[in-house]
């Protein structure tokens, strides 16, 4: 378990205690919650212990459109026409299709599905089969595990998860990395190199991370928007001939970015009498005009 553990972590910056709890519940034939905003490495963490087993993760988004037939699957309405109703035209969806390759089933927004499609889960959670019509009892390889995601910053839309649902999880809060922690996931995804790659990476980081504690927003943005930063800040660099972080321009350049790469993923309160640019242009100018010495190197 330690090596598995080890190469694993070796896909992912930081996050060896959550790997370390997923791995553990996973490794121990148990279902999982992870809940935190997006941006966190959930997804990341998943891939690599799915990699590392060699098994399949089957992505669900969860949403009021996700019936139990699209969870469970159906039969083709064309061969059934034809030869009626039989094993051999069922189309499986991505519960059984997790339970006979023995993947991960993962839910995100978890909590955005319907009641009764989560329902469909308790048996294939609980027994680790499902009796589907006309097909027979569909049985899943031991490797098989259910998944889910919540975002416990976004109540919109949502669902109440029944007892008998969350009986079948386990739980693990996963909240954002520290500073350092986020820097390393922008430089790893981002590869730029040299002073003007590094302040890039510096102030990407320190903007986004403001965004989650500003007065007027509900949810700040993921590390996702800092990385988007430093892409669009490089790329306007070379359009605009910027070289250097003391050039007169690098400021200016930083906001134009900022308001591409992080005005879609911050969400307003919805009391708040304001936009999204202003938004960020106040969160600038903390940064850049009223506290200089955050910007600087060290």
């Amino acid at each position: 378990m330690s090596d598995t553990r080890a190469r694993v972590a070796s896909h992912i910056v930081g996050r060896e205690r959550e790997l370390e709890l997923t791995l553990a519940a996973v490794a121990a034939g148990r279902e999982i919650v992870l809940e935190g905003p997006p941006g966190t490495s959930k997804t990341t963490m998943l891939k690599a212990i799915t990699q590392e087993w060699g098994i399949p993760l089957l992505f669900v988004e969860g949403n009021a459109d996700l019936t139990p037939a699209k969870l469970v699957g159906h039969h083709n309405p064309a061969r059934v026409l034809r030869e009626d109703y039989s094993a051999d035209n069922f189309v499986a969806g991505p519960l059984v299709e997790a339970m006979q390759e023995g993947g991960f089933l993962y839910i995100e927004e978890f909590n955005r599905a319907p009641e009764d499609t989560l329902n469909t889960l308790l048996a294939a959670m609980a027994d680790r089969s499902i009796a589907v019509p006309r097909v027979g009892i569909i049985v899943a390889r031991p490797t098989f595990r259910v998944i889910a995601s919540m975002n416990p910053y976004d109540n919109v839309g949502t669902t109440r998860l029944s007892t008998s649902v969350h009986d079948r999880l386990n739980r693990l809060s996963i909240g954002y990395q520290d500073e350092a922690g986020e820097r390393g996931i922008v430089a790893l995804r981002t590869s730029v190199s040299g002073t003007l790659g590094e302040r890039f990476i510096r102030d990407a980081v320190a903007v986004t991370r403001a965004t989650r504690t500003h007065r007027d927003l509900r949810q700040g943005s993921s590390v996702r928007g800092a990385i988007d930063c430093v892409l669009i800040a490089r790329e306007l660099a070379a359009l605009r001939g910027v070289t250097s972080p003391d050039d007169d321009e690098y400021a200016a350049l930083f906001y134009d970015a900022m308001v591409v790469s992080l005005s879609g993923r911050i969400h307003l309160d919805e009391a708040a009498e304001t936009t999204p640019e202003r938004v960020l242009r106040e969160i600038w100018e903390d940064h850049f005009v009223l506290q200089p010495a955050i910007a600087e190197p060290g």
